[in-house]
């Protein structure tokens, strides 16, 4: 009879709940005799009257929230709960983490409840990462790990084992603990040979998926795709929806990143409508779904879609997660970023820069100093602050202030990432290119065409001459020497190589054409070439027509109104794709 939102205020039932949390204190002692679900709506009650100094000391006893955590079909009122405990200062996540520890310890001496803790360990460490708080997941699962590491050579237990490293590798993927998450992998990949050679079978689908993840993350496309190609293969009819969303979502990032673009839409948009039929359009697994549809419309070159996308998805996660949660800030760096993209030519940055700012606040409170995912907002907020210095703030006292703060956030990006990946990675090479177009607006040439040729030889070797990103850092060079140092046949041939790679990738109506049109006009006057002016001015007017009929046809990103189709059929689809 419990109801998940106990809509009607009249019910019997409500009037119930109302009047036990009235008298917390007379009937606390008797609430856990209570079955699992009425006990879930006596605490949600609690949270919406702000009972929370109450609802944190419930929670924070292990096998009270364990309880708790088995009422899987209202997550996201719990997800709510919880934050708002976290947000008001209380420990339940420290002690749920503390009382887990020695819930473990104590099987070594009572294995009769070492099944049960491991579950336990699953469920808690798995809900930890779904609310955000990766740092606290890795410490209980990394204690489950260790307890199904100590069973018996149990197929039982190497299966709990795989689940556990499943789950863990998430959370330090998620958190940027790739050298932790990397241990993980490995052992994943031993445990699935153990069950080979034992003859077990099973589903390694969301494994896969995870592993292309973390490949992903550090920036190792080629190994991403395979394993999420890997993923697709396993997902097969009767696979939990959760699961098959994720491989679907991976799937689509990873063939972004390899330029499948049409392959990447198919799988990006029925991975919206899959979630959004069985999840809803209010839960945060939509709100996921939503990001990586808008990563691939924002390198489909669909911004305008992809920062209404990116809108909607921020929404969702504030509505569950509040103000102060990573998964806030991830949503807030992504719609920043859009922004930027999108007002790129009209100079309105001030929107993008306050949800910079925004997402660099709750992650300098939520994070140690330092950590690597303060590389990634900084490197938004500098680029925006750049641009707010050069196009609203000419000649002005402040330029000087904002491109000095835009070049100490980039410096300490690029730090943050050489020390976790090294020079020779993909993010790296953005942080180099980064740096030379700041200094081509700091005045200093010399340091900017370093950084620029920098960024040039790194992308090349990792994703090939043709690639888009190579594509970028050479149209940014050819400005450099176009518009400040006067080399203007080596300016004119990079153009060209950019403008080669952007018709192959994306067509004539690419916006990132008209400033390599434009270029090239420049750097044909300076030459004194007449009829190559007007060839390219006719070529950058042609654009525009493009350009114009473009914003015409593109369609909704998301039909409300589209059912997913059967995941037999996308597969099929998609391996029946030429690339």
């Amino acid at each position: 009879m419990a109801m998940e939102e106990m809509r009607d205020p009249v019910s019997l039932y409500n009037l119930g709940v109302a009047a036990v949390i009235d008298n917390y204190h007379c009937f606390k002692h008797e609430l856990r005799i209570l079955p699992d679900n009425v006990l879930f709506d006596l605490y949600y009650k609690l949270y919406k009257e702000k009972g929370l100094c109450l609802l944190g000391v419930e929670f924070s006893d292990l096998d009270v929230f364990g309880r708790i955590l088995k009422i899987t079909n209202r997550r996201m009122f719990l997800l709510r709960s919880f934050q708002a405990l976290m947000d008001h200062g209380t420990r339940v996540a420290k002690d749920l983490i503390s009382a887990y520890g020695r819930r473990c310890s104590m099987c070594h001496s009572y294995p009769v409840s070492r099944d049960a803790t491991i579950d336990l360990g699953l469920r808690l460490g798995g809900f930890l990462s779904d609310a955000g708080w990766f740092a606290e997941s890795e410490k209980v699962l990394l204690a489950c790990q260790d307890l199904c590491q100590r069973t018996e050579p149990l197929v039982k237990y190497w299966l709990k084992l795989l689940e556990c490293c499943h789950k863990l590798l998430h959370s330090q993927t998620a958190f940027c603990h790739f050298d932790e998450a990397e241990i993980t992998y490995h052992l994943a990949l031993e445990v699935v040979d153990r069950l080979h050679a034992a003859n077990e079978q099973t589903n390694l689908a969301g494994l896969f998926a995870e592993f292309s993840v973390l490949h992903f993350s550090r920036s190792e496309y080629d190994e991403a795709y395979m394993w999420s190609i890997e993923a697709l293969k396993q997902v097969k009819p009767g696979l939990p929806t959760r699961v098959t969303i994720d491989v679907l979502r991976q799937v689509a990032k990873s063939c972004v990143m390899k330029r499948e673009f049409k392959r990447a839409g198919l799988l990006a948009r029925q991975a919206v409508c899959l979630t959004k039929e069985f999840f809803d359009k209010d839960h945060p697994k939509y709100s996921d779904s939503l990001l990586d549809f808008g990563f691939f419309l924002l390198n489909f070159d669909s911004i305008r879609q992809c920062v209404g996308i990116y809108e909607t998805a921020l929404d969702i996660r504030k509505a569950i997660f509040g103000k102060f949660n990573l998964h806030v800030a991830v949503a807030h760096e992504d719609l920043a970023y859009a922004l930027y993209v999108h007002e790129y030519s009209s100079g309105r940055f001030l929107k993008a820069r306050d949800h910079a700012e925004k997402a660099t606040i709750i992650m300098e409170k939520l994070l140690p100093e330092g950590h690597l995912m303060l590389a990634s907002v900084k490197r938004v907020k500098a680029l925006i602050l750049e641009e707010i210095a050069l196009d609203t703030m000419p000649n002005n006292s402040g330029t000087h202030s904002l491109l000095a703060e835009a070049e100490n956030l980039h410096l300490s990006s690029l730090k943050l990432a050489m020390a976790a990946f090294g020079e020779n990675n993909v993010q790296t090479a953005k942080h180099f290119g980064n740096l030379g177009r700041l200094y081509q607006s700091m005045k200093k040439f010399q340091e900017a065409e370093t950084m620029h040729l920098k960024a040039i030889a790194i992308k090349e070797e990792l994703l090939g001459a043709d690639d888009y990103e190579v594509g970028l850092s050479i149209g940014h060079l050819a400005s450099l020497y176009n518009y400040h140092m006067k080399k203007y046949k080596k300016a004119e041939q990079l153009y060209l190589r950019s403008i080669a790679i952007s018709l192959k990738m994306f067509g004539e109506s690419y916006s990132g054409l008209e400033y390599d049109y434009r270029g090239l006009v420049h750097v044909y006057h300076e030459l004194e070439d007449v009829e190559k002016v007007a060839e390219y001015t006719y070529i950058l007017n042609n654009w525009k027509l493009h350009r114009d009929l473009h914003a015409q046809q593109e369609d909704l990103p998301i039909d409300q109104e589209e059912t997913p189709q059967a995941v037999e059929d996308i597969i099929r689809q998609f391996f029946g794709d030429d690339k």
